[in-house]
């Protein structure tokens, strides 16, 4: 009768301890593949990172913001111009060089409007060019190593009861749970920064029409500022995922299960919310808001 007890126990004991195994095995995997994934994500230009979008903005920028921001600059220089003769003393001062300086004010401010796109592009191709230079340097590896510690593991879950194993297979599977939620977190931020991009650039010549004016150039001024931010939001991402990769590469995956798994977890909350911090971080540099 209690050979029958045991062999059931030992059946229950196995079967928890190949849960546990799972678990952690599905744990490690899952954050694995998506800090492995965020610099190739990071490291593409908005052409690149989805061609599709790019020229749906692309063809917005140009078939309805440019029109309008063309009302506007008409606009501004037509203020300018009112401007520049009431501060002359209505025309009393008045020299040939203003003239010139006013219409080599309104070529340019034309000529930045019609190419906004492509100034914005430049920006971000800059961008990229600082992510891919920043992950030859930064690119270690992110890799937590789980599969050559599962032997040891297992003789120390073998030793332990079924209590202590079906709890053990509970803060597992939470924290398997939450590991999950965390890389979907990554990937909002990863989507989420590109987007933002989209949208930036969809009306990138209404801001850039003000830039004409002293007084309404703030506004082209602070967008600016913004891309640049955007941009190198991209930077700090990667300087985040080479601290990440530094404190992985001095993990020791150990016996003691539970410090293991909580470790980890740390590791990569704390991920997770440099990753969410990197914008405002950027921002508050580049002093955009």
């Amino acid at each position: 009768m209690d050979s029958i007890f045991e062999k059931i126990t030992q059946a229950i004991n196995e079967f928890l301890i190949s849960l546990i195994e799972g678990s952690l095995g599905t744990m490690f995997n899952d954050v694995n593949d998506k800090v492995g994934a965020i610099a190739s994500e990071v490291g593409q230009t908005p052409q690149q990172w989805n061609s599709s979008i790019f020229s749906l903005i692309q063809n917005l920028s140009e078939t309805v913001i440019i029109p309008i921001a063309g009302l506007i600059i008409t606009f501004i220089l037509c203020y300018e111009l009112i401007s520049m003769i009431i501060d002359k003393n209505n025309m009393h001062d008045i020299d040939t060089f203003m003239f010139f300086k006013y219409f080599f004010k309104a070529g340019v401010a034309v000529l930045v409007v019609s190419n906004t796109f492509n100034i914005i592009m430049a920006v971000f191709d800059v961008g990229q060019h600082i992510v891919s230079n920043s992950a030859g340097v930064i690119g270690s590896n992110t890799n937590i190593d789980i599969s050559s510690a599962l032997a040891d593991i297992r003789t120390t879950l073998e030793a332990m009861g079924t209590g202590e194993l079906f709890l053990l297979v509970l803060e597992t599977s939470l924290v398997s749970l939450c590991m999950k939620i965390l890389s979907v977190c990554i990937t909002v931020v990863i989507f989420g920064r590109m987007i933002e991009i989209y949208l930036y650039s969809s009306v990138g010549a209404i801001p850039f029409a003000t830039m004409a004016n002293r007084e309404w150039g703030q506004m082209g001024s602070n967008y600016l500022r913004g891309l640049v931010a955007l941009g190198f939001q991209g930077f700090f991402i990667m300087v985040c995922v080479g601290i990440y990769a530094a404190l992985v590469n001095g993990f020791t995956v150990t016996t003691d299960i539970h410090s293991t798994i909580f470790s980890i977890a740390a590791y990569t909350v704390v991920l997770c919310f440099t990753l969410f911090k990197t914008g405002s971080i950027s921002k508050s540099i580049f002093n955009a808001h």
